[in-house]
């Protein structure tokens, strides 16, 4: 795929989705780690039920380990894998109040060291709550990228280096959020909807790309 291909299609979506945000609640950088940590193998709308509950009770570092593991599964039971979840999240806020001053960190490696972070989060978070231009790849973005010839990858970070090298300027800070709306609502899984999307001719699917 051309660079004047990539740029039409940026354009397109960005038409298409006027204010690309994510679709979790949170009102501060602490509440959005959070629920993108209870997000993975997890809906959004099931994230957003559960801490509707959570935040309005514990929605700092030192709030939540007032609760404990125990106490805050109770707030995160309807989570998938919530066991794990309880127990990563109380590991990440005491790391957050013994080396952040209980404050979210704006750097990869301070994001990739807590508990329950790995790249697709750190990203996230330096993207949403911070306005850094990267880019996370999920399973939405990892298929439309392979599926539209946007970018070509065995694995979510071959795919993420492609997109960080290809993506237009313009565009970078959004890319994350219009591709992930994009392949949740349009270039769903199993039968796209090509006769709505936005960049039909633009994309180069084939059944060789289909993820």
């Amino acid at each position: 795929m051309n660079k004047q291909k990539r740029e039409q299609i940026f354009e397109r979506l960005a038409a298409a989705i006027p204010e690309p945000t994510t679709e979790l609640n949170y009102s501060s950088a602490f509440e959005l780690l959070i629920a993108v940590v209870l997000s993975a193998q997890a809906t959004d709308k099931g994230v957003n039920k559960a801490t509707a509950q959570l935040f309005p009770v514990a929605n700092t570092p030192a709030a939540i380990l007032a609760l404990g593991e125990e106490g805050l599964k109770h707030y995160i039971k309807t989570i998938g894998l919530f066991n794990s979840k309880a127990a990563n999240i109380i590991k990440l806020c005491q790391s957050l109040m013994d080396k952040h001053q209980g404050q979210v960190p704006a750097s990869r490696e301070a994001l990739e060291a807590l508990a329950g972070v790995g790249r697709k989060t750190a990203n996230v978070i330096l993207n949403t709550a911070f306005g850094l231009p990267t880019i996370a790849v999920d399973t939405h973005i990892f298929r439309l990228a392979n599926r539209t010839g946007l970018a070509l990858g065995k694995n979510v970070l071959e795919v993420e280096q492609k997109l960080n090298k290809t993506v237009p300027a313009k565009f970078k800070k959004d890319a994350h959020h219009l591709l992930i709306l994009h392949g949740r609502y349009t270039c769903i899984a199993r039968k796209p909807r090509c006769m709505s999307c936005c960049m039909t001719d633009l994309c180069e699917f084939n059944t060789k790309n289909l993820f």
